[in-house]
């Protein structure tokens, strides 16, 4: 296995989400690798006044990593076809200024707050907050409707995603083998996967013999170290499920430090993007598989479900987005080496019917 230009690979998409990672709430849009052109489809009706020029604002966690990258440029696209004022909130992974980023948006006049990740003790008073003062608010991968109930849920099929993933995993790892799990405890769609988890652990016999990881603005960066020492302490693992893109890179990371092991190991990991699926085609990449959506599009139809809201039209409190299975082999076989193509070769990706109407202008990538 060529761990050097492994190793290289995962370096270089590491470094280039550094550098694009937003600072500021008011940070101008840039046009990057993860932000593919978009059509938007005519509407066939005039867009509400509720909607039309309502100034709203995302919260965010973190925008490091190219699944929140992607899902920030869906977000501004489709802002923009329905003529709201975005405004951007980063916290950076900390808590406490994502709560208080939430108070700022709050203050600000926002009509509508999208909350994207994080932790529900930290932000329910201000979703509760900005409820009570007549914003809508809508959360995305936070369990919130627990302590905010008039909150608006939505997120990925977590369960659907691990288990598409998990799936081909009992297939490629026998039952009885040593595995290794690279997973954060506490992060709301990470948890639902954990579920999913436990469960294809009991079932398959599979030996746990780590469970490492941990959630910064920095993830890949910052896990890496942690699943090295990990595989160094425990060599017999044949199977590791790393359940999100930058903890994956974490994982392919470790294991270019440990030649020993790279021909044995498989990872399945989760989401997509076109620097993932260069590491995944990589020669002699140890990344089988992952379980994804396409970010662009999530955090367009986010912004179509605030806005159905707004509008007074949403008809539940709780939307799921749909994955897919895309796997190594698949992406060789239809020689995919970009986002681009991905999408020109599976339309399960495009959900502009998730959250439509026909007053909404909806964006396709």
């Amino acid at each position: 296995m060529k761990t050097s230009k492994i190793l290289g690979a995962v370096a270089s998409v590491m470094l280039l989400a550094a550098c694009t990672q937003e600072t500021t709430s008011d940070a101008p849009a840039t046009k990057a690798a993860n932000e593919p052109s978009a059509s938007v489809a005519e509407a066939s009706a005039d867009i509400p006044d509720s909607v039309k020029g309502a100034a709203i604002a995302i919260v965010q966690n973190t925008g490091q990593g190219d699944y929140f990258q992607q899902y920030l440029n869906g977000t501004r696209q489709q802002a923009a076809a329905l003529g709201m004022e975005l405004s951007v909130y980063d916290a950076q992974g900390d808590n406490s200024t994502q709560a208080s980023q939430l108070d700022q948006a709050i203050a600000s006049g926002a009509k509508g707050i999208i909350v994207r990740h994080g932790f529900a003790d930290t932000l329910c008073p201000g979703v509760n907050k900005a409820i009570d003062q007549g914003i809508t608010v809508v959360a995305y991968d936070v369990e919130i409707q627990g302590c905010a109930p008039r909150a608006v849920q939505t997120q990925q099929s977590d369960e659907l995603m691990a288990s598409l993933v998990l799936d081909l995993m009992k297939e490629e790892v026998p039952s009885g083998s040593e595995v290794g799990y690279v997973n954060v405890a506490g992060i709301a769609p990470l948890d639902r996967r954990d579920a999913v988890w436990r469960k294809y652990v009991e079932e398959n016999n599979w030996s746990e013999k780590f469970k490492t990881g941990k959630y910064t603005a920095s993830t890949a960066t910052d896990s890496a170290p942690m699943v090295d020492n990990a595989l160094k302490a425990n060599p017999g693992v044949t199977g590791i499920y790393a359940p999100y893109d930058e903890l994956t890179k974490a994982t392919l990371t470790a294991l270019a430090q440990n030649p020993g092991l790279t021909d044995k190991v498989f990872v399945y990991g989760a989401d997509i993007s076109t620097a993932d699926i260069a590491l995944m085609v990589e020669d002699g990449s140890p990344w089988r598989a992952t379980g994804a959506t396409d970010p662009n599009a999530i955090g367009a139809a986010v912004v179509r479900t605030l806005a159905l809201q707004l509008a007074g039209e949403l008809t539940e409190t709780k939307v799921e987005f749909p994955p897919i299975l895309i796997t190594q082999d698949y992406l060789r076989e239809n020689k995919i080496t970009n986002m681009d193509q991905l999408r020109e070769k599976n339309d399960k990706l495009n959900i502009s019917d998730v959250s439509s109407a026909d007053w909404i202008p909806a964006v396709t990538f």
